[in-house]
């Protein structure tokens, strides 16, 4: 058994890839909520932020299985395999990872070994990175006078090399978001000018967004932001490049004033999700 012993088998249970959102745990949907009250069980990963946990009750069992980069508390196989084990075990079981299960977030692979073992599954989308973090940074995705698509792309693949389609991704009149893009924002900078991208093309780092925590940092192709060149951003970061990033200016909204005021939930819900039981 993959990460835990001594299970005895029961009637068969269920599990539930949720999504917990980009971090602001009033983000988290109601299905979401729902599911967290009646899990026996939830397995959950780096980025899902306290505030989120916190509302996990009690009596529930919890595991960390995170990810970094070249640092995994769990293969995935291990993980796949607990998720098989303990629902056959008759457990409610929540898969709880941050951002959207589907979106780069290796839920696929995770139904996939669900689905082989004909487990009673099912998927609750979540607000992924890019959507949240750029609406909390003022940096529309797309907008009808800068950018008519939007790309979502990983910064590092399984490979761990950044080999990219760039010259699709160089093309005008579009917005790029990319996953995981620290420690290869040089050369994604580099490759987009080489296939044809302005250099003063503007780019946004936005890190710990949604969070009281978040923080913006706005730069060019060829003038990357100063923090990030002092190596002073840190993961969580995602990187938004596109003419849309100059909106930013005007359309900020979010600070950590604004998180201060909205209140979040934390251990305290609210008597409204309290009354969706």
């Amino acid at each position: 058994m993959a990460l835990f012993d001594s299970i005895s088998y029961q009637p068969s249970g269920s599990v539930s890839l949720v999504g917990a959102g980009p971090g602001d745990p009033e983000l988290l949907t109601l299905k979401a909520y729902r599911r967290l009250q009646a899990a026996d069980i939830v397995l959950y990963d780096r980025l899902v932020s306290q505030e989120v946990l916190d509302m996990i009750p009690e009596r529930t069992r919890r595991f960390y299985v995170g990810k970094a980069c070249s640092c995994h508390s769990v293969p995935q196989e291990g993980i796949n395999q607990s998720l098989v084990d303990w629902a056959k075990a008759g457990n409610a079981v929540v898969r709880l990872k941050g951002g959207d299960p589907f979106i780069f977030g290796r839920g696929g692979e995770e139904l996939e070994a669900l689905a082989a073992e004909r487990i009673t599954v099912e998927v609750i989308p979540g607000i992924t990175a890019a959507s949240g973090c750029a609406a909390y940074a003022g940096i529309p995705l797309t907008h009808r006078d800068y950018a008519q698509s939007v790309s979502f792309v990983t910064g590092h693949l399984k490979s761990g090399r950044c080999d990219l389609d760039w010259q699709s991704l160089a093309r005008p009149g579009q917005t790029l978001v990319f996953y995981m893009s620290l420690g290869s924002l040089s050369d994604i900078s580099q490759q987009l000018i080489a296939h044809g991208l302005l250099a003063e093309t503007p780019l946004a780092l936005v890190s710990h967004g949604t969070t009281q925590d978040q923080r913006v940092d706005v730069g060019t192709l060829t003038a990357l932001p100063e923090r990030f060149l002092a190596g002073e951003v840190v993961s969580p970061a995602l990187l938004i490049v596109g003419e849309v990033v100059a909106l930013h200016t005007t359309l900020a909204w979010f600070d950590a004033h604004a998180s201060q005021a909205s209140g979040y939930l934390g251990k305290n819900h609210s008597s409204f999700l309290q009354s969706v039981n």
